[in-house]
């Protein structure tokens, strides 16, 4: 009787996979309710750990939590909390109920959900990322890391210890010049935001070179247009000046395709067949140092001032905005990466050394090495556009 046991205990060791064993060990965390057990067969990991960034009265912790199911039955997700492992007091950082966690959660494997609360049901075998956004006060201390507890219905499951400071948190000059500027698509953790959830799985690994990128439009009373909309030249960004934003060395630098007709949804026709080598249209990529990369995308054929191999300085002129590539409408898509390789690279934050913000009421606030969040209206230096 007692061999049976022991063959049974090494069984069980031998088949529970390892995220599930992991956390059946002593945790520096808090303690949680005492009822629920650790008992959930849930993997957790953050592929690609965040720098914390600020902007206006906060900073912000951009990042995707990757779970796994490993058990053969169904798990529903009932919160998530933050938590700052070196901490002596016992409040989370950051809790989101499920409710919250509806807009957060992507199930993968392309499930068809018409049902939100699907999207917290994870099957055998299932995995979801969760799509994570820690918001600080800008007084407040930020913790140097973070832990994870996921709790589902009266198991749960704790871990995954990540840095706020995972990269150098680059200081940038403006990527366009003027007023009116608007931050389309820019950083948040809106679900409906295409550059956030933009993951990709590139040479084997999931990527999100588009975290932190911006499509920088101009608007005037609220619309980027005035006139005919499928005519380029109606954009008020169309043709404006892209400028260096560091002193670097042009890597890429690729002309020639034509621009679109304007149009969005069903309404759009690429000029050409949208591929790996056109999705970006006419593009600049600047080696900025220490492993980081501006891109610039749907530049203006025939504008480009530079050229492969060129070092250029802060401010310079290199190009124009355009609607090459994917491009729905005249604009600039800006983002820094880790990789000179298109879409292979993960989306850093940044900040501009200065900016100003319009707020809907018309009010104006100066912000010093910030990075602006999706929809702002921004002011860079001088106002040429008038």
């Amino acid at each position: 009787m007692r061999l049976s046991l022991i063959l049974l205990a090494i069984a069980f060791l031998y088949s529970c996979p390892r995220s599930a064993l992991a956390q059946t060990q002593p945790s520096d965390s808090t303690t949680p309710t005492k009822s629920k057990s650790r008992s959930l067969p849930v993997e957790m990991r953050v592929p690609f750990e965040p720098t914390v960034f600020p902007s206006g009265p906060h900073s912000y912790a951009i990042y995707e939590l990757h779970l796994t199911n490993f058990g053969a039955a169904p798990v529903t997700l009932s919160s998530i909390e933050v938590l700052d492992p070196d901490a002596q007091n016992t409040r989370p950082v950051a809790t989101f109920d499920s409710e919250q966690l509806e807009a957060m959660v992507q199930p993968l494997g392309g499930r068809t959900l018409s049902d939100r609360k699907e999207r917290l049901v994870m099957t055998g075998g299932q995995s979801a990322i969760v799509f994570m956004s820690i918001e600080f006060d800008r007084d407040s201390r930020v913790p140097k890391r973070l832990s994870h507890r996921v709790s589902m219905a009266d198991s749960y499951v704790e871990g995954v210890v990540i840095t706020t400071d995972h990269t150098r948190l680059r200081v940038l000059g403006p990527p366009v010049e003027g007023a009116d500027w608007l931050a389309a698509d820019g950083p948040g953790n809106d679900e409906d935001n295409h550059h956030r959830r933009g993951v990709l799985v590139f040479d084997g690994e999931p990527v999100d070179s588009r975290r932190f990128a911006i499509d920088w439009k101009q608007v005037k009373n609220n619309a980027s247009f005035s006139g005919d909309t499928k005519d380029v030249h109606s954009y008020y960004a169309y043709g404006k000046t892209v400028v260096a934003v560091a002193d670097a060395r042009v890597i890429t630098a690729r002309d020639g395709l034509p621009d679109n007709i304007p149009g969005h949804f069903e309404a759009f026709h690429p000029a050409v067949a949208i591929t790996y080598n056109t999705v970006a249209g006419n593009t600049i990529t600047l080696d900025l140092g220490g492993g980081q990369f501006a891109y610039y995308d749907h530049l203006q054929p025939g504008s480009l001032r530079v050229r492969s191999g060129d070092h250029v300085r802060r401010g310079q002129p290199l190009a124009r905005v355009g609607c090459s590539g994917d491009a729905r409408e005249p604009h600039l898509h800006f983002e820094v990466t880790t990789s000179p390789k298109l879409l292979a690279g993960e989306g850093l934050p940044y900040v501009i050394d200065r900016y100003r913000s319009q707020s809907a009421d018309g009010h104006i606030e100066l912000h010093l090495r910030e990075l602006p969040l999706n929809k702002s209206i921004i002011i860079f230096g001088e106002d040429r556009s008038k």
